[in-house]
């Protein structure tokens, strides 16, 4: 709905504010104002829905600037008899009224904000700064302390704070940050997304959502993203049942272009054939090979982000609403979050803990999925409304057991279960309610699209292509200033085990175009650790010379929970020398760990990314071979497997041996039971392969481990 930004003691705050507002003027073209008090210097673009009052908002006891859409603002009002012209004002004055009466009011009375929000409130009298997000995180909110200095700067976006060349990190929403301006010091308060039991699953979840559709539905002509699978036909029939709503219409975007041999994609049909059952009208915007290859800097430059994956489902959403622009229309509605919630991803029936895992995915939406789509609609003027992240409705869904959300519908095993079954319960057409998911960028060819501009170009893969567009990404500001107006992907750590799982999961993201900075290695005395695979650090040292990188070596105990204080330890170490944003694991089926990493990861403000994470095991295993691994068996523990698999150099043969060994005996065919560990010896990043000789140690039949006499690294 609006952009806004800040700056605490910096010199030239108004210029940079200003300048800052001007790289996401789009957030907002009604008003555009900055306000300098003292050390702080609030900025705000509008984008106003129906009236506006103008922001920043100032009053005796504080300044604020807020993005959002409060929807039970009158309700608030009323109850705290407080009069106001819009939520943004009722927002400010209720703070006003509670932030002097203690940190646990405050947050009580953020939490009686029922939509999305994103804002930055400064208090005159305690000369506090409070930064704030709806806990699903659906509007962006960026910040970046310089302890050095003392200086503090927030705003929607990163690309806005790029001007004073500020690396921004986002505010996880799940915290409300606190910065003293006097002690030049930040904290936070923790916040929590708490699941709710639900009595009568269908009744109470189907309730839930129509509620959430209620509220979120503008009396004004508006757009529903559309492809006619489950969760936008779901949305477009319960907005039919509405009385109170204004006319809406469907949108739907596609590569359709038969010079470049890309025919129609078979999304279309099914969009079109929903359409039709719903009565909506549908306008669907066909997009060429060359104005895809055209836009790609630009739509790469709003996401900040070169991560094929991301691009292409970003170029879906980006000419949609370019075509409702087209429209003006200002308000668009989206299904994004069903996935998460319902488990409606092919993986999530791999997973040993379902609602684990959603809670997983959910959380994380708010520096992924939500952060580029939130962009791309205030790019071309749209507020973006998401109905299924209404935070009732959520904590329902999260609440729900795993049997509601994968189980069979008659003889098919199917995801999102109960929201197929209320689908029927709402009167959409059987057909539509199963049919199965496709991913966006593949049921549109952007993806494909993507992959053939690439080849066209010369490159290998999608990530160095996307890569190469970055430097046609940056502008130039009047005063000759070079801004970064795109990125790679994040810098990140990878954590090094020396075995295939790690080193894979690096290989995948830096194909994916993503800066390792370093890596972590364990080093734990406890050899059983449940946490870690304990690598000889020597060999993990020789590994990170093979790949040119940095180690940073973490020595813990093992023991339980403790050791991973000491993982914190190395991820801030990694933070503050190597400046990284996230962290990569080899996690492929283990929840014990990947949830502790994530925990870690979520306390240090840095992302996680688990890029193995439910492959099928051994499809997993047969890609390592030709994708140039080399790598043997450094330990066994389990039966079945003997003293003839110590030391064994894995190749197809070995891994139909596995296969055999898992149908006999119910091992995991990669060893994710700890049935073995591995050591990789050579793969397409290093520079120099690891020559090993050992002898082998057996403790029983079963198990063992090579103890290594000479390690070096070879040339190639």
């Amino acid at each position: 709905m609006c952009g806004i930004i800040g700056f605490v003691d910096y010199p030239n705050s108004r210029r940079l504010a200003e300048k800052g507002l001007e790289k996401i003027a789009y957030r907002g073209a009604d008003s555009s104002k900055i306000l300098h008090f003292g050390q702080i210097t609030f900025g705000h673009n509008l984008h106003a829905i129906i009236d506006f009052v103008e922001q920043p908002l100032v009053s005796e006891k504080g300044l604020m600037v807020i993005n959002c859409e409060i929807y039970n603002w009158l309700e608030i009002g009323k109850f705290n008899s407080i009069y106001a012209n819009n939520d943004s004002e009722l927002a400010a004055k209720y703070l006003d009224k509670v932030v002097l009466n203690g940190e646990e009011e405050f947050v009580e009375a953020v939490n009686k904000f029922d939509g999305d929000y994103a804002f930055a409130y400064y208090s005159k009298r305690l000369r506090k700064l409070f930064l704030a997000r709806d806990v699903v995180g659906v509007k962006p909110l960026v910040y970046y302390f310089d302890e050095k200095n003392g200086r503090f700067a927030f705003a929607s976006e990163k690309k806005a704070l790029n001007v004073s060349e500020i690396d921004a990190v986002h505010l996880n929403p799940r915290k409300i940050l606190v910065f003293d301006v006097e002690a030049k010091q930040i904290s936070f308060i923790d916040r929590e997304i708490t699941p709710k039991k639900v009595a009568k699953p269908l009744p109470e979840i189907k309730s839930a959502l129509i509620e959430s559709v209620k509220k979120r539905a503008p009396h004004k002509h508006f757009a529903l993203l559309f492809s006619g699978g489950l969760d936008s036909s779901i949305l477009s029939k319960v907005l039919n049942d509405l009385k109170k709503k204004g006319r809406y219409n469907g949108f739907f975007a596609c590569i359709s272009d038969p010079d470049s041999n890309f025919a129609e994609p078979k999304d279309l049909a099914s969009a079109r054939s929903a359409a039709k059952s719903l009565g909506l009208e549908l306008f669907v915007r066909k997009v060429t090979l060359s104005e895809l290859e055209h836009e790609l800097p630009h739509i790469i430059s709003l996401i900040e982000s070169s991560d094929p994956i991301r691009v292409a489902v970003a170029s879906t959403i980006y000419f949609a609403t370019k075509e409702i622009h087209s429209h003006g229309i200002k308000v668009v509605l989206s299904g994004l979050g069903a996935d998460e919630l319902f488990a409606g991803y092919d993986r999530f029936k791999n997973s040993n803990d379902i609602n684990g895992d959603c809670y997983s995915y959910f959380i994380k939406m708010y520096e992924n999925d939500l952060y580029f789509e939130d962009i791309i609609c205030m790019k071309n003027n749209l507020e973006l409304r998401v109905p299924f992240l209404d935070i009732e409705f959520a904590q329902k869904a999260l609440g729900l057991n795993a049997k509601y959300k994968i189980g069979k519908i008659g003889k098919t095993i199917v995801n999102k279960k109960i929201l197929r079954e209320i689908a029927i319960d709402v009167g959409l057409d059987k057909e539509i309610a199963l049919r199965p998911k496709k991913a966006a960028q593949y049921g549109s060819n952007f993806d494909k699209a993507i992959e053939s501009l690439a080849k066209k170009h010369g490159f290998k893969s999608k990530a160095d292509y996307l890569n190469s567009l970055i430097k046609k990404c940056a502008s130039v500001t009047a005063e000759g200033m070079v801004t970064k107006g795109a990125q790679r992907n994040i810098p990140i750590a990878a954590l090094l085990s020396t075995g295939k799982d790690s080193l894979y999961a690096l290989y995948l993201m830096q194909k994916q175009g993503y800066d390792i900075r370093c890596l972590i290695t364990i080093e734990s005395k406890n050899k059983d650790s449940f946490m870690f695979h304990t690598p000889t650090v020597e060999l993990a040292k020789l590994q990170a010379k093979a790949l040119g990188k940095r180690l940073v070596v973490v020595r813990t105990k093992g023991e339980k929970e403790k050791e991973l204080k000491e993982l914190e330890k190395g991820i801030m170490v990694a933070k503050k020398i190597f400046g990284i944003e996230g962290v990569c694991s080899g996690a492929l089926f283990s929840n014990y760990q990947r949830q502790r990493i994530e925990r870690v990861c979520e306390h240090l403000g840095v992302r996680h990314f688990a890029p193995l994470w439910h492959m099928n095991q051994e499809q997993y295993m047969r890609q390592l071979i030709p994708a140039g691994f080399k790598f043997l068996i450094s330990k066994i523990a389990c039966y079945g497997m003997d003293r003839e698999w110590l030391g064994k150099r894995i190749d197809e043969e070995a891994i139909d041996a596995l296969v055999a060994l898992g149908k006999k005996y119910g091992i995991n065919v990669a060893g994710e039971g700890g049935e073995y560990e591995t050591l990789v010896t050579d793969m397409p990043l290093f520079r120099q392969k690891l020559r090993v000789s050992f002898s082998k140690k057996m403790s029983n039949e079963f198990t063992g481990e090579i103890d290594v006499k000479v390690a070096a690294l070879d040339r190639k």
